[in-house]
Formats: structure tokens, C-alpha cells, sequence
């Protein structure tokens, strides 16, 4: 990885992951740090503790900084918007998931990432999970065989994800924010497009069970069907109290289990008739520091960013038929 030293970054929101994600760059050694938030107060903790360099307004702190990377860290309502000021300002930048919680705008987008040569890289984490690595890896060197279909699941009440804060105030809660468990659980939506290719097809039923103080979906079951012929089933809740996260693939050769808190994957093959397991040591920070530095390796050779721009709008694409699909009762295509 590049020396980070004499990059100028800006993050833009001071919530949770945008502090995550000022300390993982201080600590991977950014220093010309800044942040912009419109409750300076919010910003606090990060000035004191990082020597963070605060703004209250975006493009004032465009305009100061003149930032290499811009980390557009707000509700998905924003982040259109403030990506494009940000690549016409001439940075890279990298977006948290999920892109946005409407398609408007993402063209324009995509034409000035082209136009000015951009990195635009979407904040996927699990991709750098080293269970969900492994998966990939079983795939890809066929050692599942054709996969025929997968079982995706995770979930985990609300107001246990940020207990610090009053959770019908985060974005997840609030349909004015973008949020909602399709769009802000939408992990898993491209974790699996990541393994089995592109969707074609969506059913979902999806809907607010629980008793929270919510105005969006807290629940989604989705059966997905892909390109290559596979299936998935895939849960996402926030309403469930112990912490679950996990994914099976059925090949015709074999069968993969990956559960996030077991850290291990296990493998069962027709040949073998028996299991094995893959253990991985790894804490969950790990895969935010794994995914500033692969982005950071992009901005200096030019790669291909792990999650891009038109591979998240594909997962939005997803997410946002999952959705009408709920509301019209019937399936939609993707194709």
C-alpha cells in the first residue's frame, strides 16, 4: 500500500461509520484529515481526538481543503449529490452503502467519474470478510461444482446497533432518510450478486412486524434467480435480538456454511462425505481498515475499486425491485 501520509481527505458525516472511518485513517496514517458536519458539535470528539479539521458546510470544506479523497458518510439520501460536487471538485471518492435510495442521478454521476477519471468505490465491507472470501474462493475454483442455490440471513434489533444513540433517529429508521432494512441491510444483496452473478428476477415480502418506532420495512424475505440458473433465498430483519449473520451454498459437488460469529467456514464434498472446517482469526474492523487501503491502492495505480460504481448500482437495482416487488405483490424482473 501507497505511503497515505501526504493524502488531504474529507469526510463528510460524523454518525458512527464516519467516525469509524476517521479513525481507521488516522490511523493508517492520513494526517491532512478534515470532516464536515452541520452540527458542529457532533464533530467534537474527532477534533480533540484526531486533530480533525472541522466544517460545518460541504462545499466550503471543498473548497478550503481541496481534499485527494472525499468519504461521503451521510444518510443515502445524500449521497448522490454530494459525490458528484466532490468528483467535479476533482477527488475520488468513496461512498458508503448503500449508493442511494433512488436511481436519480447515479448516470450523471457515472459520466463525470468517466469524464474526469475518477475512483469511486462503495462501501461494501464484507467483501474483505475472510469467511465471504472463502466462499468465493470454493466457488471460483469449482469446488462446489455449479452452485444451484444459496440461503442468506442476517439480522439484529435495532436499537442494539448503535446503543449510544436513539434509534429512531438513525436513517435506518426513517423512510425520509433512505432507510429501511432492504436498503441498509443491502450487505447481503451484494454478497450474493457477488457469488452468483447478476439477478434477474426478485420476489419479496417485506413489512414492519415488530413494534418499533419505525416508519420503513423491518423485515424482507426475497427468493432471488440468476443469470446462470441459481436461487437464493435471503432474510434481512432488524427485530431479531441475538446478532445473526450467515450464508449456505449448495453446489452440485458440495455444500459451504459461513456464520459470521463462528468465524470458520466448513465445507462438506461429495467425495470427501465428510466436513472441514476453515477457521479464520479476524475482528470486525478489520474489514473497514482492508477496504480504506484497497480504495487508497486504487487512487495510486489506477485498479479497479473492489465494489464500483456500476456494481452497486446493480445491488440498488436489486434492493429497489425487492421493494416493489413487496408493494405490487408480484415478482420483478431485473433483466
Amino acid at each position: 500500500m501507497p505511503d497515505l501520509s501526504p493524502f488531504s481527505v474529507l469526510v463528510a458525516g460524523s454518525g458512527s461509520i464516519g467516525r469509524r472511518h476517521m479513525k481507521n485513517l488516522h490511523q493508517l496514517g492520513i494526517r491532512k484529515l478534515a470532516a464536515c458536519d452541520p452540527e458542529r458539535e457532533r464533530l467534537a470528539p474527532m477534533v480533540s481526538e484526531l486533530g480533525v479539521e472541522p466544517f460545518s458546510d460541504f462545499s466550503s470544506a471543498l473548497a478550503a481543503r481541496k481534499p485527494d479523497a472525499v468519504f461521503v458518510c451521510v444518510p443515502p439520501v445524500y449521497h448522490i449529490g454530494l459525490a458528484l460536487e466532490a468528483v467535479k471538485s476533482g477527488a475520488h471518492v468513496f461512498i458508503e452503502k448503500p449508493l442511494s435510495h433512488q436511481l436519480d442521478g447515479i448516470e450523471e454521476l457515472a459520466r463525470e467519474v468517466e469524464r474526469r477519471q475518477r475512483i469511486v468505490q462503495v462501501g461494501y465491507n464484507l467483501r474483505f470478510h475472510p469467511g465471504l472470501r472463502k466462499l468465493k474462493e470454493l466457488i471460483d475454483a469449482g469446488t462446489l461444482g455449479r452452485v444451484m442455490w444459496a440461503q442468506v440471513e442476517t439480522g439484529q434489533y435495532l436499537p442494539d446497533w448503535r446503543p449510544w444513540q436513539d434509534y429512531r433517529q438513525s436513517y435506518t429508521a426513517r423512510r425520509d432518510l433512505g432507510g429501511g432494512i432492504l436498503l441498509d441491510g443491502s450487505h447481503e444483496l451484494d454478497s450474493i450478486t457477488w457469488l452468483l452473478g447478476k439477478p434477474t428476477e426478485v420476489m419479496c415480502m417485506a413489512g414492519k412486524l415488530s413494534a418499533l418506532e419505525v416508519d420503513v420495512e423491518d423485515s424482507a424475505s426475497l427468493l432471488v434467480r440468476f443469470a446462470n440458473g441459481a436461487q437464493a433465498d435471503i432474510h434481512l430483519d432488524f427485530v431479531q435480538r441475538a446478532y445473526s449473520r450467515s450464508c449456505k451454498l449448495v453446489g452440485e459437488r458440495g455444500t459451504a456454511l459461513w456464520d459470521f460469529t463462528s468465524r470458520e467456514v466448513k465445507l462438506f464434498t461429495a467425495e470427501s462425505k465428510s466436513w472441514r472446517s476453515f477457521p479464520h482469526s479476524f475482528e470486525p474492523n478489520d474489514m473497514y481498515i482492508a477496504e480504506v487501503e484497497s480504495f487508497f491502492d486504487c487512487m495510486a495505480t489506477g485498479g479497479s475499486p473492489m465494489v464500483d460504481l456500476a456494481q452497486a448500482t446493480d445491488v440498488l437495482k436489486l434492493a429497489l425491485a425487492a421493494k416493489s416487488s413487496a408493494e405490487r405483490h408480484r415478482a420483478e424482473s431485473l433483466t
